[in-house]
């Protein structure tokens, strides 16, 4: 199988593009328009590989598509805008590059007649849940401008399935983490901080509660449904390790050596949701299981920055 992977040069998609090179003899073309969150260190150990080829590319740019798409079979979709304090920021970026950006690539999938269109997608789309966890049936309340969205990327995606019959799926995962992350986020970010003797700004009085899910985790799930998920059905992929903010703050400063008093309360995030859960009986009814614990995938993720 030839994959176009886009954003294939940003935190999960390289790893994802790595996880492939590495495990199955799938071809791969890698697209990426290296903003801040993309580099080409995080794929320079395959950027000679014998079955990948990378080019610089934005997906909006429909001639270049168009043209990647020739002979290719499957298509990943990870190329997003994704920092929710950016997005509150400036949300143009995030309206343009993750709905315009990703209709360029569904129609470029259509015209090609692509086999299996998979969408990457966030458990943010769903909004905060006090008690229980998402199913993929449930509604989509997103509550910031880049989880907005990431919603509506879904659901056109999966409109181009219902509408003109392309082979679409959607994956909903929770908060990865793991290398190649972009050190702006929460856990390389506290990671580097921690071990510098520097505070730590958590939002609030830290009780938000994400699911966490190491990366490799996360490729492995992708990989699974590229291969086995149902066209027009949408996967949650989650961990099952819920830790609120505070408590990963605290297992990071273990793991770096810091200290408590270096966490600093701040003033919270504007509509920050309070708690993400997701039900992954869906995917995991296709063989697909976590085998990460979130004390493991820390203890990797610290070796790796620093």
């Amino acid at each position: 199988m030839h994959v176009l992977v886009t954003g294939g040069a940003g935190f999960i998609g390289s790893n994802f593009v790595h996880y492939l090179l590495e495990q199955t003899d799938h071809s791969i073309t890698t697209v990426d328009a290296l903003t801040y969150a993309g580099s080409t260190n995080n794929i320079s150990g395959v950027l000679d590989h014998d079955r990948h080829e990378f080019v610089e590319g934005d997906i909006r740019d429909s001639n270049l598509i168009d043209d990647l798409l020739i002979d290719v079979d499957a298509v990943v979709n990870f190329a997003a805008e994704s920092h929710v304090d950016r997005s509150i920021d400036d949300a143009e970026p995030f309206v343009s590059t993750n709905v315009e950006g990703t209709r360029v690539l569904l129609d470029g999938a259509l015209d090609h007649d692509i086999e299996k269109f998979v969408q990457i997608s966030t458990d943010e789309v769903y909004g905060t849940i006090e008690s229980g966890s998402f199913s993929e049936e449930d509604s989509l309340t997103p509550r910031n401008p880049y989880s907005a969205t990431k919603a509506s990327a879904d659901l056109l995606a999966l409109s181009y399935h219902t509408t003109h019959g392309l082979p679409v799926v959607v994956t909903r995962s929770s908060n990865n983490y793991g290398p190649r992350q972009h050190r702006e986020k929460l856990i390389p970010k506290f990671l580097t901080r921690a071990a510098a003797g520097d505070q730590l700004p958590v939002y609030g009085d830290g009780s938000n509660v994400r699911e966490w899910l190491y990366v490799e985790d996360n490729c492995r799930a992708v990989e699974t449904v590229l291969g086995e998920g149902e066209s027009g059905e949408v996967y949650n992929i989650g961990s099952g390790d819920e830790l609120t903010n505070l408590e990963v703050t605290e297992k990071i400063l273990s793991v770096a050596g810091g200290d408590t008093d270096q966490i600093e309360f701040v003033e919270d995030r504007p509509g920050h949701d309070q708690r993400y859960s997701l039900n992954t009986a869906k995917i995991r009814s296709l063989g697909w299981e976590p085998n990460w614990s979130f004390e493991e995938g820390l203890r990797a993720t610290a070796k790796h920055y620093l």
